[in-house]
Formats: structure tokens, C-alpha cells, sequence
């Protein structure tokens, strides 16, 4: 993990089990790890954050080198597997631990995720404005271990075949040059 191309994204999209899943699956991509930021609790558990009184966000981290994936590709995927247009949101996941909202780790990343932000908007890429924060990072606390490498780990459970495996298989099919072989 140690390489002096590494370098670290945090993305809160929703569900970090399917956030995990897609971006596991990304050439570049050394680690991908869920957790909660944002908040102002602690070391919190995921009882506390879902139950919204933490300000946490579920979220993932993300160690990718930065030869072989660049930060924009990451934000282009980041954007294109989530609603970025409802705030505290994504489909039938309702709180502020799904919101969607960027956590840069160099200023660097906070100029490109404001310009990214500002382009979809101008552009009119969504049907709404988008409504995705781009915050500084704040801790970060790793979820509970039977979170990591969920989807990976329990294929056949009900949510990860009916939700998690048709939005990978979208984004395998629209990002075929970012995927690992």
C-alpha cells in the first residue's frame, strides 16, 4: 500500500456497500473501505449513524494510484453511480447518512471537485441541480468489519442481488475501460 503514486479519496454516496463494490472494481484502485465521516460523534457504530443523530455520512474511502486512475476519472464514477440531485437520499435510503458529498484530502482534489460540481450544474447534466458538498476531509472511522468487502462476501444475501449487483453491472458495462480485468 505504501507507493508514492497513492493517494486517498473519500466519497459519501449512499450506501457504502455499493459504493465499496464499484470502485473495487476500478484499475488503480488498491483499497476500498467503508466508513463514516463527517460527523460529531467518536468512533461511531453503524446503529448510531443510521440512526441520523450523528451527522455522519456513510462513506468510503478510497487508496488509488494515481498513474493508472486520476482523481477526475474517480469523480466520473462517483457521480454516474449515485443520484447527486436529492439531498440526504438515494432511493429508498433516507437520512443524512446517505447524502452525497466529496471529502478532499488535498486542495488539489477540492478544486477539481468544485469545477466537476460546477460543470454538471452549468451543463445541465442532471435533470436537478446537483446538490453534492465538497467538504474538507474530516476523521474518518471505519465501519464495523462485517461491512468490508460486503457485496464480495455475501453475493446470494437479497439486497446485495437485487440492488447492489445490477448497479455494478451498469457501471462494468458504461466504464469498461476503468475496470480491472
Amino acid at each position: 500500500m505504501n507507493s508514492d503514486n497513492n493517494e486517498t479519496a473519500i466519497f459519501a454516496n449512499g450506501c457504502f456497500w455499493c459504493s465499496e463494490a464499484i470502485f473495487q472494481k476500478i484499475n488503480g484502485v488498491k483499497e476500498v473501505l467503508p466508513g463514516y465521516i463527517g460527523g460529531i460523534t467518536e468512533n461511531p457504530t453503524y446503529e448510531e449513524v443510521c440512526s441520523g443523530t450523528t451527522n455522519h455520512a456513510e462513506a468510503i474511502k478510497i487508496v488509488f494510484d494515481y498513474k493508472q486512475v486520476s482523481y477526475q476519472q474517480l469523480l466520473e464514477v462517483f457521480f454516474a453511480t449515485h443520484d447527486p440531485t436529492t439531498l440526504n437520499r438515494q432511493g429508498n435510503d433516507i437520512g443524512t447518512q446517505y447524502r452525497s458529498e466529496i471529502f478532499y484530502t488535498t486542495p488539489h482534489q477540492k478544486e477539481q471537485a468544485e469545477l466537476f460540481v460546477k460543470v454538471l450544474n452549468e451543463e445541465l447534466i442532471f435533470d436537478k441541480p446537483v446538490v453534492t458538498k465538497v467538504s474538507k476531509a474530516t476523521p474518518f472511522y471505519f465501519a464495523e468489519n462485517y461491512h468490508q468487502n460486503y457485496f464480495n462476501n455475501h453475493p446470494d444475501k437479497t439486497y446485495c442481488a437485487m440492488v447492489i449487483s445490477p448497479k455494478v453491472n451498469k457501471f462494468e458495462k458504461f466504464f469498461q475501460e476503468y475496470v480491472t480485468k
